[in-house]
């Protein structure tokens, strides 16, 4: 293709280093896509006639098939993607297909065909993001009442309902779809027309092809939009973000199925067991998926790094700029489906979570709440007592409303018996009726406003 200006052949070296085939071979349906829109515009434009153009438009349907059927052949001496279409068809049309070629480049070509791969890759994660929400809320419906510690350093907190906590995790995603979302959006200018780096003298339509692709409209710049990979890296840093989430959930999940924890039981389909020790049932998916972020992580900065000291236009670097999407894009995939089967399909074992819940002093704030409502204490006296209260339960072993009243009289006159109203876990949750809160009753609206948004049947 550009043996005219050379004496001799690339090395081997040369060669093997160059090809891309071996991965952006995977761009084969986007480029077939914005050879068509290309066509059909340089015939509607009469830079090609419409002949040629029904040739051309022919043999990539041809070709279309060929590679759906048979996979894409990788011919390391045609480097890439455009240029194994552009000899295939060349073989299927004759002279006719080097027409179509006029007025791009395999600059704007490879930036457009990248557009529309990552443009997918997120239309799929947020169709899988859906999926997960809908399973994070159908299941927090069914858990709005069960109660459950809730945790900061790991430590038991107050009690929360386990709906209450599954919809963090829907908040999570929320903003996750919105991040895709906001990627789309910018991504979607069409660079098709912006030839090498400079636009072209041919009067071509860009309007037109960009419609044609689906875009929003053409770039508005041909440097920027050859050298640009800032879509890829939104798409990367949105998948970050995402894969830290879904890690936070799988973390959970290990810690919740551990034996001490004993607050869940994984589905079987997505654990293994251990080759010496039968009793094992190992959370491997949830694993995979803590483990997987990691991997989406370095993704995003392998590329942020590859970009970070390109001069306009184009680079040969930035031949770098898939293999590190598509392994992200792969992995994130793989994880939004191990954890919305995960969520759907565990087991919760409600009657450990309350247990817990009630043996950790969880209601204690509870306490420290109630003599600044009742008694009129300012709350950090309120606290202190309150932590007295908890170390003579400790003395004790017992929970905070097992305590008698003369225990806590002795601690401070103030207390009278209505406390107990308020030291139970099922008190402690009904009270937490503030927007956001965990009461049962806020979960449920929570929960119903989910399911609209998503669509969701009662």
């Amino acid at each position: 293709m550009w043996g005219g200006r050379f004496a001799d052949g690339p090395s081997a070296i040369m060669r093997e280093i160059n090809a891309s085939i071996p991965f952006d071979k995977a761009l084969w349906r986007q480029d077939i896509a914005g050879s068509q829109a290309h066509v059909a515009m340089l015939a509607a434009q009469g830079i090609v006639s419409a002949e040629d153009a029904a040739a051309i438009a022919e043999g990539l349907d041809t070709i279309a098939a060929e590679y759906e059927r048979d996979g894409v052949p990788e011919d390391w001496d045609l480097e890439d993607i455009h240029m194994t279409v552009e000899s295939r068809l060349t073989e299927l049309v004759g002279p006719a297909a080097g027409r179509l070629h006029t007025a791009r480049s395999r600059n704007d070509q490879v930036a457009t065909d990248f557009r529309l791969w990552v443009r997918q890759a997120i239309d799929e994660a947020d169709a899988g993001l859906a999926s997960l929400q809908r399973a994070l809320v159908a299941r927090a419906g069914e858990h709005a009442d069960s109660i459950m510690p809730g945790f900061t350093h790991l430590q038991t907190a107050q009690p929360v309902t386990l709906g209450h906590h599954l919809m963090a995790y829907y908040e999570m995603v929320l903003r996750d779809r919105s991040r895709f979302a906001d990627a789309r959006a910018r991504l979607n200018e069409c660079p098709l027309g912006s030839a090498a780096l400079a636009g072209t003298g041919f009067p071509i339509d860009r309007d037109a092809t960009g419609e044609a692709l689906g875009f929003d409209r053409p770039t508005a710049n041909s440097l920027d939009a050859v050298s640009d990979r800032d879509f890829a890296v939104d798409y990367l840093f949105a998948a970050s973000q995402c894969a830290l989430h879904l890690s936070r959930l799988a973390e959970e999940m290990i810690v919740w199925a551990s034996q001490p924890f004993g607050f869940v039981r994984l589905p079987d389909t997505l654990s293994t067991g251990s080759s010496i020790m039968p009793q094992k049932k190992n959370p491997d998916a949830a694993e995979l998926v803590r483990g997987h972020a990691g991997r989406i992580i370095g993704c995003a900065t392998s590329l942020a790094i590859t970009m970070k000291g390109l001069p306009l236009a184009y680079s040969k670097d930035m031949q770098d700029d898939k293999p590190p999407v598509f392994e992200a894009a792969g992995l994130l995939a793989l994880s939004i489906a191990a954890m919305t089967g995960m969520v759907a399909d565990s087991a919760f074992d409600t009657a450990r979570m309350r247990q817990a819940a009630e043996l950790g002093y969880a209601t204690a704030t509870d306490l420290a709440d109630w003599l600044v409502r009742e008694a009129d204490i300012p709350f950090r006296e309120a606290h202190h007592v309150t932590g007295a209260a908890v170390k003579l339960a400790e003395q004790r072993g017992v929970a905070l409303d097992k305590l008698s009243l003369d225990d806590l009289t002795a601690i401070d006159e103030r207390i009278d018996a209505r406390v107990f109203d308020a030291l139970s876990v099922d008190a402690s949750v009904a009270a937490r009726t503030s927007y956001g809160g965990t009461a049962p009753e806020r979960v449920r609206e929570q929960v119903a406003a989910a399911r609209e948004a998503l669509g969701m049947e009662e």
